[in-house]
């Protein structure tokens, strides 16, 4: 794992020197995600510069220095993730002559590059990973991202000069950048609490999209349109040929290959020439990752867990059983309150642009705790996306069966009135006690139907259904929704596929990459730790989408052919409640400890003076969730979150985290 970082300005006139100290500054920037090595190329004439920070993971050697060059000398790349299959790619390209000096991936990369073409290397090549590959034959500069996403790669044109990077801070800290806040961008952050790829949080820069790479050629400039991405591998191409291919199988025979599939994949992410361990939360995901990877395991796997005081986001006695079960070597931290609180000054650091999953602060004292003792954590990740683990599937499907059938005009004309009718809040304030909460749950739902009804199909209400301000033309001065119908399409078209099925295929090109990956990448990475997720290996993305829905949820189950390979390992009872969700008490956090903090970052006369939001709607939320009337935690996280960025961006204190965090960990 590591950070890479560089740029294109042709006719500038900058010496190599010159280059090399520019891209150097971008990529000490980033330092925390590579401390071990740092490395950079300039090519003067083409006004090219490639710097690298490497965590060392595979071949420890300087044999592994990025940027590399290929035997051939006609390419050069920087590499961040791993290739987990490079063995038998190595052992094809010595059939066919290929020699090699060291024993990285990173080294295979480029030997696969110079034989089979950069498409034909990344449909052979199975992991994770974000590269730039400079062609000095050929004058272009190529930038790559894996299929699911799990790695992260921004680009965009600064003036003349085009930029890419691991994290923003990366660009930000290049002489020539100029970054503009993007209200389209701002909009969809609103309603989804993160930004969705291929929007950053900055006018003209970019999220490369999972899946895909694109190639800027010498004589492309500013002034001409945005190099397109081209596809190599699309989730839901992929999940439409699984469907249509299907699986005939008995029900036992899919538990098998699925047991199969997560055994390879494991496996081979295990591979590494540092400690390995993995997250246990106790759940279905992560017990099947850590259950699989103690069993091809000759020794107790190092497993982390972190607990909380309060009972209702505390898994940790769960997870000690299974490890105890396993015979895992576990660790567990209990973190109080102010082990939180203390982070959230550091969160738009670390997240670098708006993000407001709540869970990011409990994920990050998680890697903090596995970094202790590891280098490498696996992670039970996407198993809700893949097999319907998510209690809102259910609830949208139930949903949509009722209101889908109403002609579109008359939901329509109901969620106008609807609409008039939840916005009567006053009548609340007329209450008291129970009966205001009661009174208030009753308008919030009719708020939230409000806003689904008016759905012209089930792509766009599931949309609807978990945005969070469902309605950011009323915050956002000059917001309109055109990011939002872009998302709208039914990615899945076609009349037997469900609801769900429809929800996780939105979810797996939407909330999963920019969500739940960003969360894990920011956090792991803060802290030098390298982050895998086995149930992202495309075979099994692909597999779980030939099964059958019935081998997925089974009336109230959710992920039943992954709880029967996971009964293979775990008696069924250990595992067998009600799902959780990874977070913290924010709620009554902003009634208290968070108070004092949040009222200086909404007060009323900041947000009209910065003119980027609505005063009115925030304060109203905020004046609701201090009531105890209402819960608004997530409205209110959503703006925070956005709120602390702008003032560390006003501070320009995003560059300045790599020195701390290095500091932090004595490096």
């Amino acid at each position: 794992m590591c950070g890479i970082a560089g740029f294109l300005s042709p006719g500038t006139g900058l010496e190599q020197a010159q280059l090399e100290d520019i891209v150097r500054r971008m990529t000490d920037a980033i330092a925390y995600r590579g401390p071990d090595d740092s490395g950079v190329f300039g090519d003067a004439s083409m006004g090219l510069a490639l710097g690298h920070r490497r965590l060392s993971i595979v071949d420890l050697s300087p044999l592994g220095h990025q940027p590399m060059h290929s035997s051939c000398g006609r390419f050069v790349v920087i590499f961040n993730g791993e290739i987990y299959n490079f063995h038998e790619l190595r052992k094809d390209l010595e059939e066919h002559g290929a020699d090699f000096r060291g024993h990285s991936d990173t080294e295979v990369l480029l030997a696969g590059v110079s034989r089979w073409g950069l498409a034909g290397a990344l449909k052979r090549f199975v992991g994770m990973f974000a590269f730039a590959l400079w062609d000095r034959q050929e004058r272009t500069l190529s930038l790559a991202r894996d299929r699911a996403g799990e790695k992260p790669l921004y680009y965009g044109w600064s003036g003349r000069t085009f930029l890419f990077g691991s994290e923003l801070k990366a660009l930000r800290c290049h002489p020539r950048w100029s970054g503009e806040l993007d209200r389209e961008a701002l909009g969809l952050y609103l309603r989804f609490g993160f930004i969705p790829a291929p929007w950053s949080i900055y006018r003209g820069i970019r999220k490369l999209l999972p899946g895909s790479f694109l190639t800027v050629p010498i004589g492309l400039s500013s002034g001409e349109k945005q190099p397109e991405p081209v596809s190599y591998w699309d989730w839901l191409e992929t999940a439409r040929e699984a469907r249509r291919v299907g699986f005939d199988g008995a029900d036992h025979e899919a538990v098998d290959r699925l047991d199969t599939l997560l055994r390879a994949a494991i496996s081979g992410q295990m591979c590494a020439d540092v400690p390995v361990g993995a997250f246990l939360s106790g759940g279905i995901d992560s017990s099947t990752t850590v259950a699989v990877m103690q069993s091809l395991s000759s020794r107790p796997v190092r497993t982390f867990t972190i607990g909380f005081a309060e009972s209702k986001y505390d898994e940790a006695p769960y997870a000690k059983e299974i490890a105890r079960h396993l015979g895992t070597d576990h660790t567990e931290l209990y973190v109080q309150p102010q082990d939180c609180l203390g982070l959230i000054p550091r969160l738009p650091q670390i997240y670098d642009e708006p993000f407001a999953d709540p869970s990011q602060i409990p994920t990050i004292l998680v890697c903090r705790l596995a970094r202790r003792e590891v280098t490498v954590s696996l992670s039970g990740d996407a198993g809700d996306e893949l097999f319907g683990g998510y209690p809102r599937y259910n609830l949208a499907e139930r949903r949509w069966r009722r209101v889908g059938p109403i002609p579109l005009a008359a939901r329509r004309a109901l969620s106008a009135g609807l609409r008039g009718f939840a916005r009567a809040e006053p009548w609340v304030r007329l209450c008291r006690g129970k009966l205001a909460r009661t009174t208030a749950a009753f308008l919030g739902r009719c708020e939230g139907a409000a806003a689904v009804l008016a759905s012209s199909g089930p792509g766009e209400f599931y949309r609807h259904h978990n945005s969070q301000w469902r309605e950011p033309g009323r915050l956002v001065a000059g917001w309109a929704a055109d990011g939002f119908t872009a998302f709208c399409d039914d990615p899945l078209a076609d009349r037997t596929t469900t609801l769900t099925e429809k929800g996780m295929a939105i979810d797996s090109v939407t909330y999963l990459p920019d969500d739940i990956l960003v969360k894990l990448d920011r956090a792991s990475m803060s802290v030098s730790l390298e982050s895998r997720v086995p149930l992202l290996d495309h075979r099994i993305i692909e597999f779980a989408w030939r099964m059958p829905g019935s081998t997925k949820v089974r009336g109230s189950i959710t992920k039943w052919a992954l709880r029967e390979v996971l009964y293979r390992y775990v008696p069924k009872a250990m595992v067998e409640r009600p799902k959780m969700g990874f977070g913290i008490p924010l709620d009554s956090w902003l009634r208290g400890p968070l108070r004092e903090w949040a009222e200086h970052l909404l007060g009323e006369r900041r947000l009209r003076d910065q003119g980027l939001l609505n005063p009115a709607p925030v304060r109203r939320r905020w004046q609701d969730h201090l009531s105890g009337t209402w819960d608004r935690q997530y409205h209110l996280w959503t703006v925070l979150m956005l709120q602390a960025w702008l003032e560390e961006e006003k501070k320009g204190g995003g560059s300045s985290m790599a020195a701390r965090t290095l500091s932090e960990q004595g490096h």
